[in-house]
């Protein structure tokens, strides 16, 4: 079986999005690196539901805690930020998928919030659909 394209219908608009996001804590992403990432073959996105700016020290203690708990290994190529992050929604999928919207085309056009993402690449037994698999998949916390 061959996995297929998330087929993105629609983007959540700036007020759905608020109300989504109630009670959420954070989201975490796992998707497939690039292959030449041999030793991080994970791309890790964890979008922290705050506007607020995190004092870097803060920042690595979140990180460090996720790192533990999801047993994941050495973060490389870190990015820790305020970052503007749509949601799509499509059939397949339960819950509305983050986007992290890099492009200024995508942040005029795709409703978005800004939020809090740590974007990194990494090795983590605990991501098998990711690692072995080509899977993204993306996991919601609540308060």
């Amino acid at each position: 079986m061959e996995a297929k394209a998330i087929k993105t219908e629609r983007y959540l608009s700036t007020k759905d999005i608020q109300k989504h996001l109630h009670n959420v804590e954070y989201i975490i992403m796992a998707a497939p690196a690039p292959e030449h990432f041999k030793d991080t073959p994970i791309h890790f996105t964890i979008f922290l539901n705050t506007a607020d700016t995190i004092p870097a020290d803060i920042q690595k203690a979140i990180l460090d805690k996720f790192r533990d708990e999801h047993k994941i290994g050495e973060p490389q190529e870190l990015m820790s930020q305020l970052m503007p992050v749509g949601f799509a929604v499509s059939q397949a999928q339960e819950t509305p998928m983050p986007m992290l919207l890099v492009k200024p085309e995508d942040q005029r056009t795709i409703p978005h919030t800004v939020m809090h993402v740590m974007d990194f690449l990494a090795d983590s037994d605990a991501f098998y659909e990711a690692k072995e698999k080509n899977l993204t998949g993306w996991s919601y916390a609540y308060e």
